[in-house]
């Protein structure tokens, strides 16, 4: 996965918001998971993709005090997380 990669939630997945955290069920498996509120932001933006890992990075960057560098770091763990799991799509 790289910056230009075009994600997007799965279909297979319920979520809400609950306290400015994620709760997402995927429907696959039956599994629960839970977003802290960072997490639950970027949930938010998959929701509404698909969109460049670069542009969620910069909605992070904008609304977060976070070196650009670490910024990515973590989101493309997240998003690698959740591809794992079935919870995100890469886009074609």
């Amino acid at each position: 996965m790289t910056a230009d990669t075009l994600v997007k939630a799965s279909a297979e997945q319920v979520s809400c918001e609950v306290s400015g955290e994620a709760v997402i069920l995927n429907l696959r498996d039956s599994s629960y998971y839970g977003l802290d509120p960072v997490g639950a932001r970027v949930w938010k933006l998959l929701l509404n993709g698909p969109l460049p890992v670069s542009s969620i990075r910069d909605h992070l960057l904008a609304e977060f005090d976070v070196a650009a560098e670490q910024c990515e770091a973590d989101l493309l763990e997240l998003l690698g997380r959740l591809l794992e799991k079935g919870l995100v799509e890469v886009a074609a």
